[in-house]
């Protein structure tokens, strides 16, 4: 968010914690009023729902709510999903005690959460080299009667690409004839929900395609908010269970909640609110061209040092996923470490199963992210690269090749515990010799 805005939030912030009313101040009394609160956040729902292509009249109201972040409205999606199982199940006389759920491996965290607090088994489909999002085909192929819905990720964490939203929908179409079953998809737009209406509105992947009941996006992402705001729109209220919903009156007239926690603050709402109507269709639509174009300025900056391999998609979330070409004498983990002293915080990590054998360094490209800071950057990375071939190779490359020798020469295998002391000695002994170097008078 731009400055300005960050001011009008922080105070809303502060207003807030010391339950001060500025009577003097119209928009303030204006914002601390639950029922105009509740309703910026109604408003909030239905600009979203419309940007998702939501089936709605012109007097209906769209059905969602504001959670805390995407982490929370996977929570109540894979609820609402579970009990209109149950409930069918019920119906039928069939058990309902053992729901499943089929995710790629590259789903975020939250869900295995969700799996595991609401006693919901996760299939995962298992990733591979080359392919580092959920295969439809093999998703498809696990669906069983059990299975309460397939999620597909819009912009996938490890390499921001979009999983193919519209193939799924038809195989699992295809699927449901066969067999009878009304197996929904739920989409994880968390990263890529305020991307894809504006960079690529003709991408099918939303309420365009009927299996599609529920879908989760982060404002605190490319919505442009703060962290601590997410959103959960549903498709119609057939498919939001109505026992899930809690109705009070306490605060002054009836408000239904459907929620996780019940406390919350409200200065993310109102953010949000703010960016929506003061950006606009063709604000975001500016602000994500600028962050691809300066995706792209980076990810042909590391192109031409000829040293990486480009992990991620150019049509996805505006991020930059890179590996090395060649990780024999130093890998990624080095190279992130030795960024940090420029000032740069960019992960390395490996790729889930089956391509953990992967590593990848990633840098995401925000809003205020500058071509200029992408050149920077380029020109940080090759001075580690720079750097790195002067050093030796690194010390579990090393210890590889001497195990390997001694296993030819019969010596037996060292243990976990004499490696890792010996990983350590080494490094200590290293960095007191480079500490010795620098402090030499020349």
């Amino acid at each position: 968010m731009n400055k300005k805005s960050g001011k009008k939030i922080c105070l809303t912030i502060i207003i807030q914690e010391k339950n001060i009313i500025l009577k003097s101040d119209k928009i303030f009394n204006f914002l601390l009023n639950g029922k105009n609160l509740l309703l910026m956040q109604n408003r909030c729902v239905n600009i979203i729902a419309h940007l998702f292509n939501a089936p709605l009249g012109d007097s209906d109201a769209a059905v969602g709510v504001g959670t805390v972040g995407s982490s929370e409205a996977i929570m109540l999606a894979g609820l609402a999903f579970k009990r209109k199982w149950q409930n069918k199940r019920k119906a039928e006389g069939k058990p309902y005690d053992k729901p499943n759920i089929v995710t790629g491996a590259n789903v975020q965290v939250c869900w295995e959460k969700f799996a595991r607090y609401f006693e919901v088994e996760l299939k995962e489909v298992k990733l591979r080299e080359g392919y580092y999002v959920m295969d439809p085909v093999k998703a498809v192929e696990m669906v069983d009667e059990n299975t309460i819905c397939v999620a597909a990720i819009l912009g996938s964490t490890l390499n921001g690409e979009f999983e193919d939203v519209k193939l799924l929908n038809d195989l699992l179409t295809e699927k449901n004839k066969e067999t009878g079953w009304d197996t929904p998809i739920h989409v994880d737009a968390a990263s890529g929900g305020f991307i894809a209406p504006f960079l690529y509105p003709e991408l099918e992947w939303d309420f365009r395609l009927p299996l599609v009941k529920s879908i989760n996006v982060s404002g605190h992402k490319y919505g442009l908010v703060y962290a601590g705001i997410g959103w959960v729109i549903w498709r119609s209220k057939e498919d939001l269970p109505e026992e899930l919903i809690f109705h009070i009156n306490y605060l002054g007239a009836d408000q239904p909640t459907f929620t996780l926690n019940f406390s919350k603050g409200s200065s993310q709402v109102i953010a949000q609110y703010y960016q929506l109507i003061r950006l606009g269709h063709e604000g975001y639509r500016n602000v994500m061209e600028n962050c691809h174009e300066n995706a792209m300025v980076l990810k042909e900056g590391l192109e031409k040092t000829g040293r990486f391999t480009i992990v991620s998609k150019d049509n996805g979330v505006p991020l930059v996923a890179f590996s090395l070409k060649d990780n024999k004498r130093h890998d990624e983990f080095e190279i992130s470490e030795l960024l940090r002293r420029f000032g740069w915080i960019v992960p390395a990590y490996t790729m889930p199963a089956d391509a953990q054998h992967i590593t990848v360094l990633r840098v995401v490209i925000r809003e205020d992210f500058s071509r200029t800071l992408a050149e920077r950057l380029v020109l940080d990375i090759q001075k580690v690269l720079h750097e790195l071939d002067t050093l030796p190779a690194k010390v579990n490359a090393k210890l590889a090749m001497a195990e390997e020798e001694n296993a030819q020469n019969g010596i037996v295998k060292k243990s976990a515990l004499e490696t890792q002391r010996e990983i350590t000695a080494y490094w200590k002994k290293y960095v007191s010799e480079r500490k010795t170097n620098r402090n030499k008078i020349c």
